[in-house]
């Protein structure tokens, strides 16, 4: 028997790391998904097939979106990840948008009025203009835009002509700004005609914005409103929609499940109209961009939105901006914006929000919406005491890009609190902020310039309007001396601060900083 002692081995473990995929895999990937794209199939045969071009375009594009969310979630991973959960949201992210592209179809062509003169258009002009469109053997047409041209009567008997004969092939339909200077009458009778004509099409968007339509106007669409279903995008901005022309949308509108972009600025919808458009929007769930900014809504009216807008968990836009919804609508809205962890944009400016109702905002937002980019709430009467909850929810925001809190009352020792907050949270994407006329004097106008001057990304800091004085406005300037184009103008600042009965001058400025707990911020040096 051999006693030699037998010499024994550790196996090697291998670790095989499944992210990120190697250039070759992701080329693959693409052009795998372009065959798919452009081969015909059963989708095809539903939503029309891509040309290749579109399809290699759309197929770069979704494989870059895919392997970007992928690569996030990797890298947010314990470092034992081998990678396996990124693969898996990549493959289903990839195949997600690549259904996305097939149902929005080949991009078609876009036939458009705007670029020419405002002006009415006759029925020779008419003719004219539209021959392409009504020529059979070269009409690839989808999209039509007639905006910034007037229809008359004898003009539209021509354009209905024509759309009624290839309304099968559009997907958008771009109608604002169409019948201007048309009495009435004429122009009711023009909207029920072009109404007519597209009664029936598909479309994924409708613009009838800038129409002055009111309830008579909204009615007079009534044939083309009701046969969409399919609708993804909808404007009514500037379109005199009160109280009875927003219940006549609610009342029109066929389906709004697919519904992904919602607008009505500039109107006069009101408290009551206000509650209609609530429960239009308590109907959109895949809702990603809503607009109802300037349209007169108050308290009541702001509560019912607010509400409404609970069931639009993908809403990534919204604007409420210029309404009058006060500290009731502003905690609403609270309550609201805590569930929307998808927002990325937030304009909620001059709704008389005041403290109370920012407070309710601002500690909402603390721990919802992470990838918020802008947020503004110029406008609301803020003051000091509520800028530390609004300091603590931009603290909390890593991807903010734009912060607009002008027209307030913040002061210096609020304007240092967010100075802090935009200091230590880091926010390196940071490109605006805007702090005009906030009563804001030296130390304020210098902590605020210290911070933003380290972001590498920074593009403008407005700090007009203020109550700097001479010698603050020549410090900000010479921090800005190798960046200028980073400051806005400081010609409205008002060195002399009525509001403050106190002088200006740098020994206040300390005093300040000293009572803030030590918050100066000091300059990075270079």
């Amino acid at each position: 028997m051999d006693h030699r002692s037998v010499k024994t081995t550790t196996p090697t473990v291998i670790t095989v790391k499944m992210w990120p995929p190697s250039k070759s895999t992701r080329l693959m990937l693409v052009e795998r998904m372009t065959n798919n794209l452009s081969t015909p199939s059963i989708f095809s045969r539903k939503y029309g097939l891509l040309t290749p071009q579109q399809a290699e375009q759309d197929a770069n594009r979704i494989e870059d979106l895919a392997f970007s969310s992928a690569n996030k979630h990797f890298q947010n991973q314990p470092d034992g990840d081998d990678g396996t959960s990124a693969v898996q949201i990549y493959a289903k992210e990839s195949s997600k948008l690549m259904l996305e592209a097939i149902k929005r179809g080949p991009k078609g062509r876009l036939f458009d009025l705007s670029g020419g003169r405002r002006a009415f258009i006759d029925e020779a002009e008419a003719r004219e203009l539209l021959r392409p469109l009504a020529d059979p053997t070269n009409n690839s047409y989808t999209k039509i835009r007639f905006t910034n041209r007037s229809f008359g009567s004898e003009a539209a008997k021509i354009a209905v002509t024509v759309l009624s004969s290839i309304k099968h092939q559009l997907t958008e339909v771009d109608l604002s700004d169409f019948v201007a200077g048309r009495p009435e009458a004429e122009a009711i009778e023009v909207m029920n005609m072009f109404s007519s004509a597209l009664e029936g099409s598909k479309l994924r968007y409708l613009d009838l914005s800038d129409n002055a339509l009111g309830e008579k106007g909204i009615r007079a669409f009534a044939s083309l409103i009701k046969s969409q279903r399919d609708l993804e995008e909808l404007y009514l901005m500037n379109d005199g929609i009160s109280e009875d022309a927003a219940r006549a949308v609610r009342e029109l509108l066929p389906s709004t499940a697919k519904i992904r972009v919602l607008q009505f600025h500039n109107n006069m919808t009101g408290d009551e109209g206000a509650v209609a458009i609530a429960e239009i929007v308590n109907n959109c769930p895949c809702l990603e961009d809503f607009r109802c900014s300037s349209t007169r809504i108050g308290s009541e009216g702001g509560v019912a939105l607010a509400e409404g807008l609970e069931s639009c968990r993908r809403l990534k836009k919204l604007d409420l901006r210029d309404n009058m919804f006060g500290v009731e609508g502003g905690i609403a809205l609270g309550k609201t914006l805590s569930v929307l962890s998808e927002l990325t944009e937030i304009y909620m400016s001059y709704l008389n929000l005041e403290d109370e109702g920012t407070e309710a905002l601002s500690e909402a937002l603390i721990n919802s919406a992470p990838s918020l980019r802008v947020l503004e709430l110029a406008g609301n009467d803020i003051t000091v005491e509520s800028t530390g909850k609004l300091a603590d929810c931009i603290a909390s925001k890593q991807c903010l890009w734009k912060l607009n809190l002008s027209e307030n009352e913040l002061k210096d020792e609020g304007t240092v609190l967010i100075a802090k907050a935009l200091d230590e949270g880091g926010h390196q994407q940071l490109a605006e902020v805007d702090m005009s006329t906030n009563m804001m004097r030296r130390a304020g106008a210098r902590a605020l310039a210290q911070t933003v001057l380290k972001k590498q990304s920074f593009k403008l800091l407005n700090i007009n309007g203020n109550f700097i004085s001479e010698e603050g406005v020549d410090e900000v300037n010479d921090m800005f001396k190798d960046s200028p184009d980073k400051l806005g103008l400081l010609d409205d600042n008002d060195p002399d601060g009525e509001d403050f009965e106190e002088d200006e001058g740098e020994e206040e400025d300390s005093e300040l900083e000293a009572k803030l707990g030590g918050l100066k911020i000091k300059q990075e040096e270079e």
